[in-house]
């Protein structure tokens, strides 16, 4: 039997362990998936060691980055966003297993967004600046869109809440959401941003997926924008990881 995994700390209900699990019951694939809760990343030596069976890994918070170092080598989206969340067991020299970094986050944000996109959307607005929206910014410059970052703090790379105004909205018709706000229980907070200047123009994305209507979509919507949640692109990114691991190389 094959095995599959998530490192991540902690890891509660698992939305990796239960879509897998549950494809290879549908599928009749030999394999199963478990979770590697670990309170530090060096850990995964042990995991390799005493799971000789494994074939590929999924990695969430807090080891998108610090498992980079501990990696044979890295795909070219992995390397420019600097994050991995799959990894890919290779057979190299002698038998030796070599380790390799995917990032499947931009591929599942990228096939879910473009279909709403308009030629319109030419500019983007990338609400937070933690792991997820490194993956968001290189998947809309590749589809063609101009990215800024928006932080609560000043910074070289982005501009601040209050910095956004009318005209700033009127040139930005992507507007992403990337931070945790609006996430349940929390459904009553949302991005402080001039919901106002909204257009029906306006595409309004939020990475987050439960409520399955955030506060910023729903003020998005009000004012006629199109908005969507990041369950489609949840599904979309596992789908992808599990074409990685079985893609031969």
């Amino acid at each position: 039997m094959e095995k599959y995994g998530l490192l991540g700390f902690p890891l509660g209900h698992s939305f990796s362990r239960n879509y897998f699990n549950q494809k290879f019951e549908a599928e009749g694939i030999d394999a199963e998936y478990v979770n590697f809760e670990i309170p530090d990343i060096k850990e995964l030596k042990t995991i390799l060691k005493e799971n000789p069976d494994l074939r590929g890994l999924n990695v969430t918070l807090p080891y998108k980055t610090q498992v980079i170092p501990l990696l044979d080598e890295l795909d070219e989206d992995a390397k420019q966003i600097g994050a991995v969340n799959v990894i890919k067991f290779k057979k190299g020299l002698f038998g030796k297993t070599k380790l390799k970094g995917y990032n499947s986050d931009i591929i599942g944000f990228k096939e879910s967004i473009e279909p709403q996109l308009k030629e319109h959307h030419t500019k983007a607005l990338i609400l937070g600046t933690g792991g997820a929206s490194k993956a968001v910014f290189h998947g809309l410059k590749q589809l063609g869109i101009d990215p800024v970052y928006v932080s609560r703090t000043p910074g070289e790379f982005n501009i601040i809440y209050n910095e956004i105004t009318a005209d700033t909205m009127d040139k930005y018709k992507v507007i992403v959401n990337t931070t945790p706000l609006g996430m349940h229980p929390h459904i009553n907070s949302c991005p402080d941003i001039p919901y106002e200047y909204i257009t029906p123009d306006h595409l309004l994305y939020d990475l987050l997926y439960n409520p399955d209507e955030t506060l910023f979509m729903k003020k998005g919507k009000e004012k006629g924008a199109n908005v969507k949640n990041g369950l489609e692109m949840l599904l979309l990114q596992a789908f992808a990881g599990w074409e990685i691991w079985q893609k031969k190389e």
